[in-house]
């Protein structure tokens, strides 16, 4: 299980099998101890991910969510970058949907594969077969930005009303990329604070999508560096990247404000 091909598979498979455990979790534990649920609901994914990865790729280095970040990551050629659940405050909700487990592989300083399962839609989206990315949307069709529905930063609202824009608050950040990603939101875009396993494996699929991924000032998205914290991310069509950056510029000049403020 050496081939770039099966690293896509293993990420895929990973996914979708942490998913279904969390899924049983959920349907076995139930609501009324939430806490209880997402702590169980973080450990579980994530000791089945670790162990499947060390069986699977012992070679490999890991840099997990819940897991004690092991500085030899640094000097390894490859590197999983797993969220074992994304989105734990919907997890622990009845009947929310936009939580996700993530699992992507960073090799040579790229994102190499990825995949994210979205247990409770039913679906996994990875970079074993990427979706196709909806025809060209058109231009009179309002714009949708899909951002944190319990951190919003404030500028996507100032962002939002510049732009004319509707707000499609969503949990998991793996789960608003894959709105991007199948057509349901045209934007993501967030500067509230994330980290590397927050957007790594959604940003590996958006990638091999299509899809324009970057910091909101427009550089480049980096992974598996010495501090993990990845604070701010933009996802959308390509055709409407140059806009939006340049939106956002304008916004947080004419404002004069932080665009990494929560609202």
């Amino acid at each position: 299980m050496s081939s770039i091909r099966n690293d896509h598979e293993v990420a895929r498979d990973l996914a979708t099998e942490a998913g279904q455990q969390l899924l049983r979790l959920r349907a076995r534990q139930g609501f009324d101890e939430p806490e209880v649920l997402r702590t169980l609901g973080d450990r579980t994914s994530h000791e089945f991910l670790f162990s499947s990865l060390g069986r699977l790729r012992p070679s490999d280095a890991v840099l997990s969510e819940e897991g004690i970040d092991d500085k030899a990551r640094l000097s390894a050629r490859r590197v999983w970058i797993i969220d074992p659940l994304d989105g734990t405050r919907e997890f622990s909700e009845s009947g929310r949907t936009d939580w996700a487990v993530h699992v992507a592989l960073w090799e040579n300083g790229e994102l190499a594969a990825g995949a994210v399962a979205l247990p409770a839609q039913g679906s996994t989206v990875s970079t074993v077969d990427p979706p196709w990315l909806p025809e060209e949307r058109p231009n009179e069709q309002r714009l949708r930005i899909t951002t944190s529905r319990t951190r919003p930063p404030e500028f996507v609202q100032r962002l939002a009303n510049q732009l004319g824009a509707e707000i499609v608050p969503m949990g998991s950040a793996g789960a608003k990329i894959c709105a991007v990603l199948l057509g349901i939101a045209d934007i993501y875009v967030h500067a509230g604070g994330q980290y590397e396993w927050d957007s790594a494996a959604p940003v590996a699929v958006a990638n091999a999508a299509g899809l324009h991924t970057s910091r909101i000032d427009g550089s480049e998205l980096s992974y598996n560096r010495t501090d993990p914290s990845l604070p701010d991310i933009l996802v959308c069509r390509p055709e409407l990247s140059n806009m939006l950056l340049a939106s956002i510029r304008g916004v947080a000049e004419r404002d004069g404000a932080d665009p990494h403020a929560a609202g």
